[in-house]
């Protein structure tokens, strides 16, 4: 059973409902998945800003400035 993960910021629920139907298929066409496959899961993990850093700065303070 493939597992997808994806690591982000906040978006809709209809974006993130086209982001898994996207994936899903990607995966079918990429691994040679029958398109009745139904065992490919999509975790969507949403991160705010301030729980991110690059290069030692938060992403929330990047914006500020």
């Amino acid at each position: 059973m493939p597992i997808i993960t994806v690591e982000g910021p906040s978006r809709s629920v209809e974006q993130k409902k086209r982001l898994v139907e996207m994936l899903t298929s990607a995966l079918k066409e990429a691994y040679g998945y029958p398109e009745d496959f139904e065992h490919i899961i999509v975790i969507i993990n949403e991160n705010k800003p301030e729980n991110i850093g690059s290069n030692g700065i938060l992403l929330s303070e990047m914006k500020k400035g």
